[in-house]
């Protein structure tokens, strides 16, 4: 009897919730709409994250791994084809554009730091691997360039201080090329003497360029090449050897026409022709030298 007196009375709460429903509904519906919102929010973030590290990090991986490998190979293909006399340093400048645009989309710091630093080297590199003069305008608008991405690095390497030091080296390289070398070495003592960059490859070719920067800013003059001698025309040398049956006869010389007969197997017998030189006396007046002898 109990147990079926509860049964009735779990039966009627249920209905009345069901009766009240609508009206809860009603006046729950703003309340209902956001914790949906939030749920939804919170699932979308979750599963957004899951792509973004499966997918999306995957793929901007690859794609960078892509563009440094390009770089790489291209510089090498550029000094290659500029040691054979052939430009073809304008091949690099598409190459840092796409380096750049992979750094402002990349939301990865490093990478996009990375990024800026490879932009900013392939932009040097281009100036260095051209065979044609550049302009002073040229020299200075690139290298600028190449400076506000290596600054640009520097922000964004803030957690990586290898990544920071090789941007501050750019920076320093930047300087002495535009001739400040008074800020390139301000920049290399920043960098030796900050205590995070230990162990870093850029803190010993800072110190190496702190070292030599005085020869660096010396104007290197180059000697003039030397006057090559005009060539002499000489007069071939005949060298005269025994004749040999097996070798074509020598126009130059003489030739005993009756011993090539003989040695065909001709029986008859020719008047010695060039075996002896003939004096311009011995000579008709009558006689034409251009006439073959009959």
């Amino acid at each position: 009897m109990k147990s079926e007196h509860r049964h009735e009375l779990k039966t009627n709460e249920l209905a009345e919730w069901l009766a009240n429903l609508p009206e809860w509904l009603k006046e729950n519906s703003k309340s209902l709409i956001a914790m949906a919102a939030i749920i939804i929010a919170v699932l979308g973030f979750y599963g957004w994250r899951r792509y973004d590290k499966n997918v999306v990090q995957v793929r901007q991986s690859d794609e960078f791994t892509s563009l440094l490998n390009s770089a790489s190979s291209e510089k090498m293909q550029v000094a290659a084809r500029q040691s054979q006399g052939t430009d073809s340093s304008h091949y690099l400048i598409p190459l840092a554009a796409n380096l750049k645009s992979f750094a402002e989309n990349t939301s990865k710091k490093n990478m996009a730091a990375l990024a800026l630093i490879k932009e900013a080297e392939t932009l040097r590199a281009e100036l260095h691997y051209r065979l044609a003069a550049v302009s002073k305008q040229d020299f200075t608008e690139q290298i600028n360039r190449a400076k506000a991405s290596y600054t640009l690095a520097v922000s964004k390497a803030s957690s990586n201080p290898q990544l920071m030091a090789a941007a501050k080296f750019g920076l320093g390289l930047c300087a002495e090329e535009l001739g400040d070398f008074d800020q390139a070495r301000q920049i290399y003592q920043e960098i030796i003497s900050n205590a995070s960059f230990e162990g870093t490859i850029s803190l010993v070719q800072a110190q190496q360029r702190l070292k030599y920067i005085s020869d660096y800013m010396k104007e290197v003059v180059f000697k003039p090449e030397p006057k090559k001698e005009p060539a002499v025309a000489t007069q071939p040398t005949i060298q005269i050897k025994p004749f040999d049956a097996n070798m074509p006869a020598d126009a130059n010389l003489p030739v005993d026409v009756n011993f090539i007969l003989q040695m065909s197997g001709v029986d008859s017998q020719v008047s010695d022709i060039n075996m002896s030189s003939m004096s311009p006396d011995d000579l008709s007046k009558d006689s034409d030298v251009n006439v073959p002898v009959e």
